[in-house]
C-alpha cells in the first residue's frame, strides 16, 4: 500500500486500552474505538452500559484511570476540557444548553471563535467572515427564516438544531452529539438525519442514540456497547443481527 494510501484509511480518533474505575467499579473497561474521517458513528447499548461516559472521557469532562485517547494523533487524557475544545472536539449534551433571551442570530454570533474569550467578546467586530459563517450554518440547520426570533420560542426539535449550530461555528472536525433526537417530531428527527449527513462531510460525528430506527438512516458504522465493554461493532444489519446484541437487548 502507498503512503497516500495508508495516510487516507488513518482513524481521526484512536481510543485503545480506556479503562475508568469509579470506586471500584468499571464503567468503562479496556475499550478499543477508533472513528475515522467523514464518518457518522453511532455507539448504542442499553442503560447503563458507559455510553456517556465515553463522551465524558474524550472531551476530558471525565479522567481516564488508564489507557489513551488520541484525536489526531494528539494525546487528550492529559489536557483540560478547553483545550480539547480547541483541538477541534465538539459535544452536544441531550438538553438543548442555548442562550433563551437572545435570538437565534446571537446565540450563533457568540458562538463563533473569536466571541468566544472575554478579551474577544469586547473588541468582537461583526465582520464579513462572521456574518457569512452565520448565514451558513443557520441554512444547514434549518433555521434561515428564523434567525431573528428569540431562541426561548423556539419548538424543541429547533433548538437542538440550535445548539448543533453554536457548534457548527466553531467548525470542530469531530462533533459528539448525545441522543440528539429525543423529544422531536417524526419530521424533525428527518431533517436531522439530513443534518447529520451533510455536517459529516469534511468531518467525524460522533452519536448517541436510542432510536434504532433513526440510528439505521444516519449510521455509517454502529458499536454496541455493554456493561463498558464493546459487545460488537459493524454495519448496523450485522450488528443487529449478531446473537449476542439480540440476547442483551432482549434480557433488558
Amino acid at each position: 500500500m502507498s503512503k497516500v494510501g495508508v495516510e487516507m484509511t488513518k482513524p481521526v480518533l484512536v481510543i485503545e486500552d480506556l479503562t475508568v474505575s469509579f470506586d471500584g467499579f468499571k464503567a468503562v473497561s479496556d475499550l478499543n474505538f477508533y472513528l475515522d474521517k467523514n464518518e457518522v458513528h453511532v455507539v448504542i447499548g442499553p442503560n447503563g452500559a458507559g455510553k456517556t461516559t465515553v463522551l465524558d472521557l474524550i472531551c476530558g469532562k471525565t479522567k481516564a484511570t488508564s489507557g489513551t485517547i488520541k484525536f489526531n494523533d494528539i494525546e487528550l487524557t492529559k489536557l483540560k476540557e478547553f483545550d480539547i475544545v480547541r483541538k477541534g472536539v465538539g459535544r452536544k449534551f441531550q438538553n438543548p444548553n442555548i442562550y433563551e433571551n437572545l435570538s437565534v442570530y446571537d446565540n450563533l454570533e457568540m458562538s463563533f471563535p473569536r466571541g468566544r474569550n472575554v478579551f474577544g467578546a469586547l473588541f468582537f467586530k461583526r465582520t464579513k467572515d462572521v456574518e457569512d459563517r452565520i448565514q451558513e450554518v443557520a441554512g444547514m440547520i434549518f433555521l434561515t427564516d428564523l434567525l431573528d426570533t428569540p431562541a426561548g420560542l423556539l419548538s424543541h426539535g429547533q433548538k437542538q438544531w440550535l445548539e448543533i449550530g453554536m457548534l457548527l461555528m466553531q467548525d470542530p472536525e469531530l462533533l459528539m452529539l448525545d441522543e440528539p433526537v429525543a423529544g422531536m417530531s417524526v419530521s424533525e428527527r428527518e431533517q436531522t438525519a439530513q443534518l447529520l449527513k451533510k455536517i459529516s462531510q469534511g468531518r467525524s460525528v460522533l452519536v448517541i442514540e436510542h432510536d434504532m430506527e433513526f440510528v439505521k438512516t444516519i449510521a455509517d458504522k454502529v458499536t454496541v456497547l455493554h456493561q463498558g465493554r464493546i459487545l460488537a461493532a459493524g454495519k448496523m444489519d450485522d450488528v443487529q443481527n449478531d446473537p449476542k446484541v439480540i440476547e442483551v437487548y432482549l434480557g433488558h
